[in-house]
């Protein structure tokens, strides 16, 4: 990560009830994010799927994107109406994009959508340090939030450039809402009287915690340390139902059972709390400990999706933007929700986080009696608890069939690359193509994600992969009649092509928010899907066999997530100077994939490719 008709103003809840001011605040020194030109985005496309089709497949496909393309033709009318759409808005494409990627996906939201990030297990075993370094991370979280409110966090720069800082206020008192097609999202930040207080989850059970006093001052640690004491003492293991697993169904399943969950006016209030809350902390119990090796997978997994319903899955409400997870045996990390928020400006929080903790508490607590934390309850009848046990079935199901695989590459890191003058995300990005090449005999079609917030409003955008030259490197790779030499200089060229590709993104010249645009706009003008979106080649493309991210953090964390296909991977890595942190996911269920022997493959591959850069003989 480097880093149907549409009915107008459908994602305006994503930016809902944002102050003017504030708006333009965050996002007033960066430009609208351009249209790129419809002859470069469609040689662009044709030139992606080269490494990928055979000759008379590849010829069919241009001549339906010349025709597309050509002077008068529907191409040039549905750029135009794009052109239109950007002289009218902040955005020509993030509310399309929001909308599409994620409010439309009717996938559960464990696994398929929510991303977790995993950090380094504190040095601490045991129920009371749990809740003394809980107290700590909320304070922190809520010296971030103070930071967006008053304007003292710098603004982010990515190659001297600023970027937009809107998702920054949005991170907080927000939550996604399921419906019958689409979800929403609620934001309750810039409301008349903004939410004080958290919810924490244990043992299945949800607290409203108020974390700052009657005179608007953040509470202290130690007064956050004896509320959590207070909620540990009235949540011992019950026979309670496991309320959170509801939101991890099916979105429109979910949606349904929501519309019955709130026809109750308990239950309504429960809800209604949960989903204003500032952010959730999770009190989970220790992840299962197999061993050394393997524990890293386990807490990360234990992060994404809480473990299985006789683990901790039950202390999450998936749809909650904001859920950080601290377990007894010092695991912890946090879960997003990425309708709204996104890798970067959750790692700056985390990062922030983490320097708060070294710090010793900076306040006195008053000698003030607080309120016991309210202990959110729910009716539950026949209906609702037939819900919840489909619900925890279909939630086992999936998480039997994801494989993760978590592990620390210590032969090097970026400052190898560095020291060739090559992109260290290139060099990765070409690593797992040979890797994946190596396993199943084929590219496949990857995607990167890459920043666009160097844009007003910008989210994310795909870099795609295999280029050509890396096809070239991957062919010669194997080939014993190739000289070193001549391996050498093809894998530059690979890593140099992809960096350019890069950049081209980073400009706002990516390919596939272009596509996506244009086939939205036909659809908004009410007509038939343009041929060349009804391609085969264009599903194939588009079938993503390997979703990558680059997400560098100044500290030893690792994100993780699951594949968009089920034949496919996701790998997500975190390059520090001497070590990279990878995680790769896969489903059982598809007997091609499988993450382990990918893992496998990829140290063996990374070995050899340095070996090709440095050899030792």
């Amino acid at each position: 990560m480097i880093w149907g008709k549409i009915r107008p103003g459908a994602c305006r809840a994503w930016l809902s009830r944002a102050s003017m001011r504030q708006e333009l605040c965050f996002s007033s020194s960066v430009p609208p994010q351009p249209v790129p030109p419809l002859v470069q985005t469609l040689q662009g496309y044709l030139r992606t799927l080269e490494p990928l089709l055979p000759p008379d497949e590849l010829s069919h496909t241009r001549r339906m994107v010349h025709e597309f393309g050509s002077p008068g033709g529907l191409g040039a009318r549905l750029q135009k109406g794009l052109e239109k759409r950007a002289r009218h808005s902040n955005s020509w494409i993030t509310p399309w994009w929001v909308q599409w990627a994620y409010l439309e996906s009717r996938m559960p939201l464990p696994v398929h959508s929510n991303p977790a990030i995993s950090l380094p297990r504190r040095d601490y075993n045991g129920w009371r340090s749990q809740l003394v370094f809980a107290s700590k991370l909320i304070a922190g979280v809520l010296d971030f939030k103070d930071k967006i409110k008053t304007g003292q966090l710098p603004v982010d720069y990515m190659r001297g450039k600023p970027l937009c800082m809107e998702l920054y206020p949005l991170l907080f008192s927000s939550c996604r809402i399921p419906g019958p097609k689409h979800d929403y999202v609620a934001h309750h930040g810039r409301s008349r009287r903004s939410p004080t207080h958290i919810t924490v989850v244990r043992n299945y059970q949800f607290f409203q915690l108020e974390v700052y006093n009657s005179d608007g001052s953040r509470m202290t640690e130690s007064q956050i340390h004896g509320q959590l004491l207070r909620i540990r003492s009235q949540s011992w293991k019950t026979d309670k139902e496991p309320m959170g697993i509801l939101t991890s169904e099916h979105r429109h399943t979910w949606g349904e059972a929501y519309n019955r969950l709130l026809r109750d006016k308990l239950n309504k209030e429960s809800v209604r709390l949960i989903e204003t809350g500032l952010f959730s902390l999770c009190l989970d119990s220790p992840v299962m400990r197999i061993s050394d090796e393997k524990y890293a997978s386990r807490k990360a997994a234990q992060v994404l999706h809480g473990g299985g319903t006789f683990s901790n899955s039950g202390n999450r409400w998936f749809d909650k933007t904001l859920q950080f997870v601290v377990g007894e045996d010092g695991s912890w990390g946090l879960l997003y929700e990425a309708a709204t928020a996104e890798g970067p400006p959750i790692a700056n929080l985390l990062h922030h986080v983490l320097e708060y903790c070294e710090k010793p508490d900076p306040k006195r607590a008053p000698l003030v009696p607080l309120p016991m934390p309210k202990k959110l309850y729910f009716h539950i009848d026949r209906e609702i608890k037939r819900d919840i046990e489909h619900a925890k079935q279909n939630l086992d199901i999936l998480i039997n069939d994801l494989d993760v695989n978590v592990f620390n590459f210590k032969r090097f890191g970026k400052e190898l690359p560095k020291q060739h003058n090559l992109s260290p995300n290139s060099f990765i990005q070409v690593a797992l193509q040979l890797a994946y090449y190596r396993v199943h005999g084929e590219v496949g079609p990857a995607c990167d994600i890459a920043s666009q917030r160097m844009f007003r409003g910008g989210r994310t955008e795909y870099i795609r992969s295999p280029t050509n030259e890396t096809l070239k490197f991957i062919l010669a790779f194997g080939d014993p009649s190739v000289t070193r030499e001549a391996k050498l200089e093809l894998f530059r060229e690979a890593i140099n092509a992809y960096t350019a590709l890069t950049l081209k993104v980073l400009e706002g010249h990516g390919v596939d928010l272009h596509l996506l645009g244009l086939k939205l706009q036909a659809i908004e003008e009410g007509l038939s899907i343009p041929k060349i979106f009804m391609d085969t080649a264009y599903g194939l493309a588009t079938h993503w066999k390997l979703r990558t991210g680059q997400v560098p953090a100044n500290t030893d964390s690792v994100m993780c997530f699951g594949p968009l296909v089920p034949d496919g991977y996701a790998i997500c890595y975190n390059p520090q100077a001497d070590h990279v942190h990878f995680s790769i996911t896969a489903f059982n269920c598809c007997e091609e994939t499988n993450a382990e022997t990918l893992a496998l493959t990829l140290k063996d591959t990374l070995c050899q490719l340095q070996e090709l850069l440095q050899p030792t003989v």
